[in-house]
């Protein structure tokens, strides 16, 4: 499973930044619903894109240091 960060909103897309800080493209009406700017977003071994709320949490909480 790979987890993107939603970065900010383009017209048609939401642009979103990996672990790598690559940059990735997606059409707002594929988003899990729920999402926004800042959500954690996992895409699933099947290609599914979920929001995982508890990453997004700890992200905005400044928690995403590993421990």
């Amino acid at each position: 499973m790979k987890q993107l960060v939603i970065d900010r909103l383009d017209g048609k897309f939401a642009i979103c930044t990996d672990s790598d800080q690559k940059f990735f493209a997606i059409e707002l009406p594929e988003l899990p619903q729920g999402a926004k700017v800042g959500s954690v977003l996992t895409i699933t071994d099947e290609g599914e894109l979920r929001l995982d709320e508890e990453a997004t949490q700890r992200r905005l909480q400044g928690g995403n240091k590993k421990r």
